[in-house]
């Protein structure tokens, strides 16, 4: 079952995680600067504005950083991973506090993952990922997978 905490939904192994999480995030955004970059030269003009990002790549921090751009830019996003057995937990933990949260008082990005789902439970995270509860529409407008599953 998904958590909800203060109107923010998610599903990861441990919110304790996040601190640690957050500072490998931060360690991570100084080997990615090309992300950084991007940030920096279009947070303000928020090209990504309207656009409802579900993701589905590996949960580590690298990939903790681009989902952290796309919000930057103006994207609304929710994620899953892509794969059962490279969820780094302390990355999802963290994007679900957020960079403002606690674990007591997430505010982070809704995100479903956990190192050593089940297939089941895999399938489950897509779905709740592809489902948008407060849109019109139900769902994204962009998707951005690596495996097409």
């Amino acid at each position: 079952m998904t958590s909800l905490i203060n109107g923010q939904d998610f599903k990861v192994a441990d919110l304790s995680l996040a601190e640690f999480g957050r500072k490998e995030i931060t360690l991570a955004e100084h080997e990615m600067p090309g992300l950084m970059s991007i940030r920096k030269e279009f947070a303000a003009t928020q090209p990504l504005a309207g656009a409802r990002i579900m993701g589905s790549l590996h949960m580590t921090v690298q990939t903790a950083v681009l989902i952290e751009t796309l919000v930057a830019l103006g994207a609304e996003v929710r994620w899953v991973s892509c794969n059962i057995f490279s969820t780094q937990d302390h990355a999802a933990a963290a994007i679900a506090v957020g960079p403002n949260g606690t674990p007591e008082n997430p505010q982070g990005i809704p995100v479903f993952a956990w190192k050593g789902e089940t297939l089941e439970e895999y399938w489950w995270c897509t779905e709740q990922a592809l489902t948008w509860p407060n849109t019109p529409t139900g769902g994204p407008n962009m998707i951005l997978d690596d495996g097409g599953d």
